[in-house]
């Protein structure tokens, strides 16, 4: 009974911290916006992030949508989280594992119906869309870094790997092979790496402090 009353009061003290409404509406729209700037990603085939990349292509390859091989693979990922590291998880954690893939679909779809093909293969636009898209991708992903509600399930394994097993390892060089791995796993799925991958790979980590200081200085 003490164990679950203790559970009880460390969830009333989460969701009633100090500046918790903004930072979950912050991670909110930094959720919406990933999956909404994803499907222009996905459409325009220039490149993802490296787990969006493993994901779309094992999903594919399986004939279901982005969104359900997803949430499939963070439920076993999250499994381990709970099991090694669960301080990491929060809401974030739910959000970004339900509804990233699922925005993303649902955006493409729609896309599909209301904006012709030839803007996502024809040059310029489709350099235009990708580089918006990939800006407004990191900057949203960024806000969902940076509202601090829980770590993707993703996110988390690289963080338990450096931490309980490579603790002499520096974290950016483990991040940087887990990444790698998942890519690998793509390829060998079938997919096949473009360039947009590498940008994402190093703008996203300078964006999340410009991001963080400005949230930090003028809104949280």
């Amino acid at each position: 009974m003490k164990a679950i009353e203790r559970v009880k009061t460390y969830i009333k003290d989460y969701f009633t911290a100090p500046g918790f409404k903004k930072k979950f509406l912050i991670m909110i729209i930094g959720v919406f916006f990933m999956g909404f700037f994803l499907s222009f990603l996905i459409n325009c085939n220039y490149g993802t992030d490296p787990c969006t990349f493993m994901n779309l292509t094992i999903s594919r390859r399986l004939g279901v949508l982005l969104g359900t091989w997803q949430a499939l693979l963070n439920i076993v990922l999250i499994v381990i989280v709970i099991w090694r590291k669960p301080g990491i998880i929060g809401p974030g954690t739910i959000a970004n594992m339900f509804l990233i893939g699922y925005i993303a679909d649902f955006f493409c779809f729609l896309w599909s119906k209301v904006i012709p093909a030839s803007a996502f293969t024809n040059i310029p636009s489709r350099i235009i869309i990708f580089a918006v898209a990939l800006a407004g991708f990191i900057i949203s992903c960024s806000l969902y870094m940076n509202a601090d509600m829980g770590v993707a399930p993703y996110d988390g394994i690289p963080v338990i790997i450096n931490e309980q097993i490579f603790p002499k390892v520096p974290f950016k060089y483990i991040r940087i092979i887990f990444d790698l791995s998942v890519i690998v796993i793509g390829c060998l799925a079938g997919g096949t790496p473009n360039p947009g991958i590498l940008i994402m790979a190093f703008a996203l980590g300078p964006t999340i402090s410009v991001v963080g200081k400005f949230l930090k200085n003028k809104i949280l």
